[in-house]
């Protein structure tokens, strides 16, 4: 059905000891995507399982050929998994969804039809999410903040049901925990993203794979995001601005002091002549970091400039 060149659809779904819903799963998605009147494939990613869920995977590929498993050997987490996915995926429309059945597949045509819209990115909106309040009140807040700080409002940022096109994950590389930032990075690459509501299901089967501490690693996450996308080819910029922030704020602080000794005033002693001191060592401290870094970047590599598909924007 889905030789190399045929594939126009893909579907990206990491998997993590859930053998109670991948073979419904697999059914539910390809009955989604039929509708679709599309040639498809659906990546089954294993993100190192302990159950059965690879071998039920397994009997699923042998079964119909538009479905490819591919595993890591320990558990890596979602980004990696993801990773692998968009790497195997062969559509030029690429869909991801999380393998619990709480996305639901009947939304993939919703996306779909949303993306040719005109849009380089769709990301699903869980208006009434059916999870407990443990994990609602914290999303909300981390998508809250997320969308402050990015400058990209969405309502929810780490849902797993998403749909993208082909040039958006040619220029991004997800790591660590990067996965529920993927909105952030094409926004800032400047691809047009925006979302849709969609249905969500109380989990059927297993447990959730995360913990509260997933948000503490998501603002340590967001920070990495917004200083390598704003500031990895000019460095200098934020080392400086800082740098000569601290260094003007020292000499200021200098001179008031300088004008107390003309004045006759012992300053010797006084802890705001250190801390001017601190301020004036430190600044020229980070204003020569900023300079080194730049030096760094610049023999580093050629940057790389985001360009429009104006065949598609005809």
């Amino acid at each position: 059905m889905n030789s190399k060149n045929s594939v126009q659809l893909s579907v990206v779904i990491p998997f993590y000891n859930e053998e109670g819903t991948i073979i419904e799963l697999k059914e539910r998605v390809a009955a989604s995507l039929s509708t679709t009147g599309r040639t498809f494939e659906i990546l089954l990613i294993d993100d190192g399982s302990t159950d059965n869920s690879l071998q039920l995977a397994k009997e699923l590929a042998l079964q119909d050929s538009y479905v490819k498993v591919f595993s890591l050997r320990r558990n890596m987490g979602k980004s990696a998994a993801l990773q692998l996915g968009f790497e195997q995926a062969q559509g030029q429309i690429i869909f991801t969804m999380d393998a619990d059945l709480q996305d639901d597949p009947d939304e993939l045509p919703n996306l779909l039809k949303k993306l040719e819209e005109g849009w380089d990115l769709v990301s699903g909106w869980k208006v009434k999410r059916k999870d407990p309040i443990t994990k609602t009140i914290p999303s909300k807040f981390f998508n809250w903040v997320t969308g402050c700080v990015a400058g990209l409002k969405l309502h929810d940022f780490n849902c797993g049901l998403k749909v993208y096109r082909r040039e958006v994950l040619d220029e991004l590389t997800i790591y660590g925990e990067m996965h529920r930032f993927i909105p952030v990075l094409a926004h800032l690459r400047g691809f047009k993203v925006t979302e849709i509501a969609v249905q969500h299901h109380p989990r059927k089967w297993g447990k959730t794979k995360f913990g509260l501490s997933r948000f503490i690693h998501g603002f340590l996450d967001l920070i990495t995001v917004i200083f390598l996308q704003r500031y990895n080819k000019r460095p200098s910029h934020i080392f400086g601005t800082v740098g000569v922030t601290f260094g003007f704020t020292g000499i200021v602080i200098g001179l008031y002091l300088t004008f107390l000794k003309i004045k006759g005033e012992a300053i010797g002693h006084r802890p705001l002549l250190l801390f001017a001191t601190l301020l004036i060592l430190v600044g020229v401290q980070l204003v020569s970091l900023g300079l080194l870094a730049e030096m760094i970047t610049a023999s580093k590599q050629q940057e790389k400039y985001p360009l429009r598909n104006l065949d598609r924007e005809k």
